[in-house]
């Protein structure tokens, strides 16, 4: 099965990982699990011991981490946590491409709900369907705490069915597979399930982030001196925040993920 075998992420040994660095994978969708595997809890920890406001969408920009990067890098760990909280996580559900079919099925058959606390049924398919649910609700509900204009939200859950619903559709054309790991190969996100978790996480948390730090109308001025701290200013002149919120507002429209805002 090349990249995606039916073992899980850690399970896999260091002779498999050399494997998918051959082949170029090594930002692929099992890093963006190992990846969180290891950001979440060192994340979640530091909440627990009040060392971040949280949710991150509350932060200011006086707050440790309230600058553009740390919020949206944390509000898509938040929503993400879900997943990574599975019970008996097998990795394959989320990034085989021969599981991808029934995921999307499993995922489909499952009714909406609205809550961020969850029970899991020990059924690993339904369990991953309702972590991704709770994870769109996670950000709806921190939308709603950022203020962010409710048209940039609203449905969020019926338009992520719909991608599932198109996903499900190109899984069964003929050849998805083979198709599937030629565009990994070139670096291209085929609809694996935890890509579509993904992109649509980093683009909710983005909105959130944006509201959160500009406010919900980007015409909006805030505190120079808090807009200076979050955006690394440490010029005295007043005319110069105008101009460094302008740049970080380009800059923040531009970038794909929140590692491209570093520096």
């Amino acid at each position: 099965m090349g990249w995606f075998g039916w073992r899980s992420a850690r399970e896999r040994g260091s002779a498999a990982r050399a494997t998918d660095a051959a082949a170029g994978d090594l930002s692929g969708p099992m890093a963006i699990l190992e990846a969180m595997d290891q950001a979440a809890p060192k994340y979640l920890d530091r909440v627990d011991r009040g060392e971040v406001v949280y949710p991150a969408c509350k932060r200011t920009p006086s707050d440790a981490d309230g600058n553009l990067r740390a919020i949206w890098e944390h509000t898509r760990i938040e929503a993400m946590r879900y997943l990574i909280m599975v019970p008996g996580r097998k990795d394959e559900w989320l990034i085989d491409p021969a599981r991808q079919a029934e995921m999307l099925d499993a995922f489909l058959r499952k009714a909406p709900h609205e809550n961020t606390v969850i029970d899991f049924t020990g059924i690993v398919t339904e369990d991953f369907a309702i972590a991704i649910i709770a994870g769109l609700n996670w950000l709806i509900h921190c939308a709603v705490l950022a203020g962010v204009d409710r048209k940039k939200f609203s449905g969020t859950q019926s338009s992520f069915r719909k991608i599932a619903v198109v996903a499900r559709r190109w899984w069964a054309l003929e050849g998805s597979e083979p198709r599937c790991y030629h565009m990994l190969a070139q670096r291209e996100k085929p609809p694996l399930m935890l890509y579509l978790i993904w992109l649509e996480y980093t683009r909710l948390a983005k909105e959130i982030t944006a509201t959160a730090v500009f406010g919900a109308s980007m015409g909006q001025t805030r505190d120079s001196n808090l807009f200076r701290r979050a955006l690394g200013d440490r010029r005295a002149e007043p005319d110069a925040v105008p101009a460094a919120v302008s740049d970080a507002m380009a800059r923040l429209e531009r970038a794909g993920d929140p590692e491209e805002l570093q520096g």
